[in-house]
């Protein structure tokens, strides 16, 4: 079931990107001689560079980076597809899923995007993905939370989609406009709301699955009968 699928993928992306932090040889932006990896200080990012900032080869974390954003964006892209069989019976809900798949799709795309450009490397093309990763993925959010409403999908689901619309406009304000990560205050801001906007999509997608999966399985058992 997809369902299940997204919330093994959203699981094992937390345990691989732990263990990438684990692995990371040492360095942040600000400071080559950090050792290992600061979770204040070091940016997700970082996890996927091919070589740290510390200038030891990262290829361990590197590789568990990728494939734990891969996941993620797989599971993005395969929730959005099937995501809209829950708002048919509404004309506007349904456009307004069909429109937020879209969205999220794209942005799925994009994140593994970015697990294939390590910023050390590709940074034109690391950014371009971030930010379209980002961007995207709160229209999609704010069509389903509308689509939600429209279709009395459930209260708490809609709050839950509601609050985590805030996070990440909040988030992409702070991309846009936040302080830079040239001083040691803008990188300490930056890199905490990176991973804390992060690990919130990854929980608001999980609580998602989980109860799109239950209404898929109680749907299931009401044809049934």
């Amino acid at each position: 079931m997809v369902f299940g699928f997204v919330l093994w993928g959203c699981g094992l992306f937390v345990l691989l990107t732990m263990l990438a932090m684990f692995f990371y040889p040492g360095g942040t932006f600000s400071n080559s001689a950090s050792p290992g990896y600061s979770f204040f200080e070091n940016f997700f990012s970082d996890l996927g560079m091919s070589v740290s900032h510390s200038g030891q080869s990262n290829f361990v974390s590197r590789i568990m980076f990728a494939f734990a954003l891969t996941l993620a964006g797989f599971g993005l892209i395969f929730f959005f597809v099937v995501f809209p069989q829950f708002f048919y019976a509404d004309k506007v809900a349904r456009l307004l899923s069909a429109i937020g798949s879209i969205f999220g799709i794209t942005s799925g795309i994009s994140f593994i995007g970015v697990a294939f450009t390590p910023h050390d490397l590709y940074l034109s093309a690391h950014t371009d993905f971030v930010l379209w990763a980002f961007r995207l993925f709160p229209l999609a959010v704010l069509c389903y939370t509308f689509a939600m409403y429209r279709s009395d999908y459930g209260s708490r689901a809609v709050m839950v989609f509601g609050v985590f619309f805030g996070l990440l406009v909040a988030y992409l304000l702070l991309l846009e406009f936040g302080p830079g990560i040239k001083t040691y205050a803008g990188m300490l801001i930056q890199a905490t709301g990176q991973k804390t906007i992060v690990y919130a999509s990854i929980a608001s997608v999980m609580i998602q699955a989980m109860v799109a999966r239950n209404r898929f399985l109680k749907k299931s058992l009401s044809s049934d009968n």
